[in-house]
């Protein structure tokens, strides 16, 4: 890792103050910060959602929602030049050529009228010479570089059409593409699966040590931080709490406010079954599952014979008992999950819940048993009414079983503060929130009708390591008071080691391996899933946490 600091920085930000809207909870985003990032050097900002950082990240660029939220003081020196008064022109000049920034959400970052490759090649349109034959060998490049699989595909797709991995990466593609001064970087590797999450790390390492890149990293993965960090800065409630060499932050934290962030961090050590005596019956069980997605058609060819994206698979998750299911973006485990709530149709397989098959079934039908099963989804932005207050959105599932109205409310509050939010915060809307304050809305919706089954999909990757901690903690309560089964969608293996007791790893639609998860985190039979074990992030680190605890 690069320490040295001394020459004159690429980013110097003084006493920075960003105001919020006088019906905030607090007066200031970010109050009073001094940072700075030195060429070649990786700055992490660490902290709770809420925290700040991502709103620092968006003054940087120039993003912030103004009027209201705006830069009330300080000086941000950007190549030696103060960069908070600039014009839209001036900003444009700079965006995406000097500085780029990858967004925590692609979806939202990545227009959905317009095909991948057009989006990358647009930067290029705006602050280059290029000729189009250029601009489509430098993305084609790009491409490969962030290890897209078929990038003659991905190129010619719209972002639907991609996987939410597929999705960040193109989005790192783009802010990669003029190779500039300073990127900014919230949560790049959020949506990612651990071999691709240590491919683009890789990947921005290499661009810092080649073209003496500046960065600053916002993110609430520690293990990511123990990996590629030069410096650290923690953040909490918008002011910074403490700066200092990774070394120091990760090993010998000097506030208590880190320590607690540090020790809320997913062990690498597996859960252990317990013995139950009543080994009862598998409450879900899926047996010989198969999807495949139409290929396209056109007037001129009967078009592909499609995607296989789930194949054959089978799995059980016992009652009162967890199942995590691994794999990499486009392994079929979000198809899986959503085969098995009924938003998709197999082809082939039985889906039984409580030995009754629930594949195939009408809307009218599954409406008595969507009680028993909750979805919590990936995407906490899109999965959310942003036309519907909060307490609605939570308070819906139970006045559709017959709950009157006021009871659903103050269950929905109840809820909210459960997961971590102020109850309040029934009376807001989505767009109000945080994505990690999102995604524990999510959550709250979720458990809301009391059910017996969650899948969850990627239910915490949205969230800083003390919520996590927190819902995660949470979801084992739940299993122990409801006797709640739980089959848990994840690419984070520490997520996974915490959560669930059995293990499932699938890859291009297949499972390849399969057992308790002490068993396979011990002695990995398969190739994949030895390459998965290998590329979690921060190993050296955890063990020697571990070791120390």
């Amino acid at each position: 890792m690069n320490t040295s600091t001394s020459m004159s920085p690429v980013l110097d930000i003084q006493n920075l103050r960003i105001n919020l809207p006088p019906w905030s909870d607090r007066p200031h985003a970010v109050n009073n910060v001094s940072l700075s990032v030195s060429m070649g050097e990786i700055l992490c900002i660490v902290g709770e959602s809420g925290s700040g950082k991502s709103m620092l990240g968006k003054a940087l660029m120039g993003l912030l929602p103004k009027p209201h939220v705006h830069v009330s003081g300080g000086q941000v020196y950007f190549e030696g030049r103060d960069i908070t008064n600039l014009d839209e022109t001036e900003w444009r000049s700079l965006r995406g050529h000097r500085i780029a920034m990858i967004f925590q959400e692609p979806m939202t970052a990545l227009s959905p009228l317009m095909r991948i490759g057009q989006q990358i090649e647009e930067v290029m349109l705006v602050h280059t010479d290029m000729t189009a034959q250029q601009r489509q060998a430098r993305t084609m490049a790009l491409l490969n570089d962030v290890h897209l699989p078929d990038p003659d595909r991905v190129f010619a797709s719209y972002p639907h059409q991609l996987s939410g991995g597929q999705r960040q990466r193109v989005v790192i593609a783009m802010a990669l593409a003029l190779e500039p001064k300073l990127i900014i970087a919230d949560e790049p590797t959020t949506a990612l699966d651990v071999t691709t999450q240590a491919q683009i790390l890789h990947l921005i390492k290499d661009l810092q040590k080649k073209h003496g890149t500046a960065v600053l990293f916002i993110t609430h993965d520690f293990g990511v931080v123990a990996e590629i960090a030069d410096r650290v800065a923690v953040m909490q409630g918008g002011e910074l709490v403490e700066v200092g060499d990774a070394s120091q932050i990760l090993n010998a934290p000097a506030t208590a406010y880190s320590r607690q962030l540090i020790d809320a961090v997913p062990s690498l050590t597996p859960r252990v079954v317990q013995a139950r005596a009543d080994l009862t019956p598998a409450l879900l069980r899926v047996t010989s599952v198969s999807k495949t997605y139409a290929g396209k058609r056109s007037w001129f060819s009967r078009g592909t014979n499609g995607v296989l994206a789930v194949n054959n698979v089978s799995l059980s998750v016992p009652t009162q008992g967890s199942l995590a299911i691994v794999g990499e973006s486009g392994s079929g485990k979000s198809t899986l999950a959503r085969c098995i709530i009924g938003l998709e149709h197999n082809e082939s397989g039985d889906v039984e819940l409580e030995n009754q098959t629930i594949n195939g079934l009408s809307r009218s039908a599954l409406r008595p048993i969507r009680q028993k099963i909750q979805m919590i989804f990936q995407d906490p932005f899109s999965s959310l009414n942003p036309r519907q207050k909060v307490g609605d959105i939570i308070s819906l599932g139970p006045m559709i079983q017959g709950v009157d109205r006021d009871v659903a409310w103050e269950q929905a509050r109840e809820l909210l503060r459960r997961v971590g939010l102020r109850a309040e915060a029934a009376d807001r809307y989505p767009h109000e929130f945080s994505g990690g304050q999102r995604q524990r809305i999510g959550i709250a919706r979720a458990l809301a009708v009391k059910p017996k089954l969650i899948v969850a999909d990627e239910p915490v990757s949205a969230l800083d390591v003390s919520v996590q901690k927190q819902v995660l903690e949470l979801l084992d309560e739940l299993r122990e008071e409801m006797g709640l089964s739980l089959l848990f969608i994840t690419h984070d293996l520490r997520v996974a080691a915490t959560v669930c007791e059995n293990i499932l790893i699938m890859s291009k639609g297949k499972v390849v391996e399969q057992g308790t998860t002490q068993e396979v985190f011990a002695r990995p039979a398969h190739p994949y899933t030895q390459s998965l074990l290998a590329a979690i992030p921060g190993q050296a680190w955890s063990r020697s946490v571990s070791k120390n605890a």
